[in-house]
This record gives structure tokens, sequence and C-alpha cells, in this order.
């Protein structure tokens, strides 16, 4: 079943963090860019690196094993090792609440 996940207070979630969140069988990263929050699985494809220990440039997660670049809107793969995108997920700020949109 798809839906919508509630994930944590907003204010739990200042901008310019990340928090790593278990939903189902998916380890979930969520960042705050200057008050957009996005979400994209942890788990680096090229390698199973945690995504979370990387640094973020701009709307950029970097990988910090070996530097492959992916895009936190789309999961899109912008620079190797890396071949295969990642998932990323909708986000939706609903009563001072993230919510994300898991499908099923």
């Amino acid at each position: 079943m798809t839906s919508w996940q509630d994930i944590c207070a907003l204010s739990d979630l200042p901008p310019d963090n990340r928090m790593v969140i278990p939903v189902g069988n998916i380890s979930l990263l969520l960042i705050n860019v200057n008050g957009e929050v996005f979400a994209v699985e942890n788990l680096c494809p090229h390698d199973g690196g945690e995504l979370h220990e990387g640094p973020v440039e701009g709307t950029e997660v970097i990988c910090p094993r070996h530097g492959a670049r992916f895009c936190l809107r789309t999961g899109e793969v912008l620079a190797p090792p890396a071949t295969e995108d990642i998932d990323s997920f909708p986000t939706r700020i609903k009563v001072s609440r993230i919510e994300v949109f898991i499908p099923g």
C-alpha cells in the first residue's frame, strides 16, 4: 500500500541538518537544504556506502567512499563511479510534521 508516512516534527530537522530513519526495509536519508526537505535512500548503489556521512553541495549528496554524486530532488546519479540512481521520495510538511510518500 502506498501512503504518506509521518516521519518527524519539522523542528527535529532544522535547515542544513540530516537524519537517517528506517521506514520498513528502507534506510531513509532526510536532508533539510535551506528549508527544503529531501528524502532519498541512504545507500550508494556503487558499493553500499551510507550517504548520510557524505557532504552535501547545493541539492547534491556525495558518497563519502568514492565520490559518486546524486541529485536530492530526483535521485539521479550525477557522477561516477555509481551508474545507478537512488530512490527519491516526495516530501511534504503537514501541521509542522515532515511526511514522506512511500510507495507500496
